[in-house]
């Protein structure tokens, strides 16, 4: 498994969106128009790859103020469990420091906060609702 950074106009996007969709949008009943690559030209797409496979991703976008937040994280559900979402984490928050953000901030679903907080997070707030589910906006200082 690599994980990397990808850009709009390759395979590995198209399958990233896809990803998205079957993972994140269709079980909560979001359509695939979500989706708006058009808004994406200017983030950091991160991808999880076996062999020619996408696996996982996230994306990174500027939230100004030397913030950075991670949107989109998905593992596709026959590789969860092996330890692919710690891994894009890691990158992700590898990457944001080398772009010299100092906090990564994100917008977790309540079902996945557990693993966040394993991974070194903090909730930051107030409970909230994003798509029709609850969230909760969570931090992390990057040393």
């Amino acid at each position: 498994m690599t994980i990397r950074i990808i850009s709009q106009d390759t395979a590995e996007y198209k399958q990233m969106i896809a990803l998205r969709i079957t993972a994140l949008l269709e079980p909560i009943e979001v359509p695939a128009n979500y989706i708006v690559p058009e808004k994406e030209k200017d983030d950091i797409l991160i991808a999880a790859l076996d062999g020619g496979d996408l696996i996982g991703c996230c994306i990174l976008t500027s939230a100004g103020k030397g913030q950075v937040q991670l949107r989109q994280m998905a593992v596709r559900p026959d590789y969860q469990g092996k330890r692919i979402g710690v891994r894009i984490i890691n990158f992700a928050e590898q990457v944001a420091r080398e772009k010299g953000f100092g906090i990564l901030t994100m917008n977790a679903r309540n079902p996945v906060i557990g693993f966040y907080e394993k991974c070194g997070y903090e909730i930051a707030g107030n409970e909230f609702f994003e798509v029709g589910i609850a969230h909760h906006k969570m931090q992390k200082k990057l040393a």
